[in-house]
């Protein structure tokens, strides 16, 4: 019997990958900083939503070329899935580190340099959609370390199937949901609510946020051990 992602565990991974802390904290600044510059509800949909759309395409490209790589790695060598489920079920332990004692020791986030230049880079933001659009790529790639774990896990084993036109439309659906969070972020600032409350509300749940997503990285790791044994 051949692996496959069933439409149920793609949805949940995918819900699950999208409460993320990194991605959260990037859109909330970013909109915070638009709110100020701008001072037009509009504008603010408009880039929110161009760099949203920027995020989707860079994940999405992620996904359609690992796919076939993962496949091609899993075809020399049996040890390449165990490695890749191995690292997952590691950064299922990292998060769930992360609910008890949080940002201590090592943790999955972005790189305080890029964290930086993504600063940088919002404050650069013109009347320009190209520009968010390009934040946007630039904070998809940095964040993958923070965020694409369950991502990962999900085309590992779609790549036990290969790249059919099916794994393709799940992972076109999966981005959807992906994004999805972050497209009611930019509604709710777009319709009043301030950065100050959706910074609080992501302080609260950050904690939790970790921990869902831990416990979802490990048991994924673990049946992928358990598929590759039997």
């Amino acid at each position: 019997m051949v692996a496959t992602v069933s439409l149920p565990i793609l949805v949940g991974a995918a819900l699950v990958d999208s409460i993320n802390p990194c991605a959260f904290g990037v859109l909330i600044f970013l909109l915070a900083y638009l709110s100020k510059a701008f001072r037009q509800p509009r504008k603010l949909l408009i880039h929110g939503g161009v760099y949203i759309f920027g995020v989707y395409v860079t994940y999405l490209a992620a996904g359609l070329l690992l796919l076939p790589t993962i496949q091609h790695l899993g075809r020399f060598s049996v040890i390449a899935y165990i490695i890749i489920a191995s690292l997952i079920i590691i950064a299922g332990l990292l998060e769930i580190k992360d609910y008890f004692f949080y940002g201590k020791w090592f943790s999955l986030q972005i790189a305080p340099d890029d964290a930086q230049r993504i600063k940088m880079y919002v404050k650069r933001i013109s009347d320009n959609i190209f520009t968010a659009f390009g934040l946007g790529i630039f904070v998809a790639l940095v964040e993958l370390p923070c965020t694409g774990a369950v991502y990962l896990a999900v085309l590992t084993i779609m790549s036990l199937t290969g790249v059919t036109a099916h794994n393709v439309l799940q992972l076109l659906l999966y981005n959807v949901i992906f994004v999805l969070p972050l497209a009611l972020i930019v509604w709710a600032m777009y319709k009043g609510v301030t950065e100050k409350h959706m910074h609080a509300w992501r302080e609260k749940h950050k904690g939790a946020m970790r921990l869902m997503t831990g416990i979802v990285l490990v048991g994924m790791g673990i049946w992928m051990l358990w598929y590759i044994s039997g």
